[in-house]
């Protein structure tokens, strides 16, 4: 009965490793650019947009597609950093378990 009650014991804190992990994320933002910094956004650990700044060059008339396109590459690029985060963190919290059999893959 030790060793279950000391298995059950390390799976409570691996939960509480991961709740605590899901908090620290969702208060993360990351930051994607594009057009060499002409449209910056940000990205709240969960994905909520949170902030879109354009340069007001790409605010002339005929740059609509140009400034469409740049917006999508702002958003894969901080998307990119944030699922980056979002791996980093579970790395930390599976700690020698990540990439056993039955574990996400990170």
């Amino acid at each position: 009965m030790k060793d279950l009650d000391a298995l059950m014991k390390q799976a409570q804190a691996m939960q509480q490793k991961l709740q605590d992990a899901q908090a620290r994320l969702a208060e993360t933002a990351v930051e994607g650019s594009s057009g060499g910094g002409m449209v910056k956004l940000t990205l709240q650990g969960s994905g909520e947009l949170k902030g879109v700044v354009v340069d007001e060059e790409l605010l002339k008339p005929g740059e609509g597609e140009v400034l469409a396109d740049l917006i999508v590459a702002a958003h894969a690029d901080a998307k990119k950093k944030l699922d980056a985060a979002q791996a980093e963190a579970m790395k930390q919290v599976a700690g020698p378990l990540a990439g056993m059999p039955g574990f996400p893959k990170f």
